[in-house]
């Protein structure tokens, strides 16, 4: 039985743009904090990914699971469409969130 609430697949980059994090969370917000303070070892801390340019949402975790993985396997140049797409500037994203 899947159990529908809020799950979100994210992606954070540094502040020269040239790495990009794929993540789901439950709790948007509350992870970009974490990745903004670097609050656990990892990825982001190690490249300095704070900065949130992606992200859409789904009510079923198996969804966005597959979604995650998914995009994780793309090549680079097919993450970027995604992104502009989406943000076409590719702005920072995480002052934008506080109300989804």
């Amino acid at each position: 039985m899947a159990l529908f609430h809020n799950y979100f697949v994210y992606i954070m980059t540094n502040k020269y743009k040239n790495v990009l994090y794929i993540g789901v969370t439950n709790d948007l917000e509350r992870r970009v904090e974490e990745h903004e303070t670097g609050k656990y070892e990892g990825f982001t801390k190690k490249y300095n990914c704070h900065f949130l340019i992606y992200y859409e949402h789904f009510t079923r975790i198996d969804h966005a699971i597959d979604r995650e993985k998914e995009i994780k396997k793309w090549r680079r140049e097919k993450k970027n469409k995604l992104i502009s797409a989406f943000n076409p500037t590719w702005d920072f994203l995480n002052d934008k969130i506080h109300d989804i």
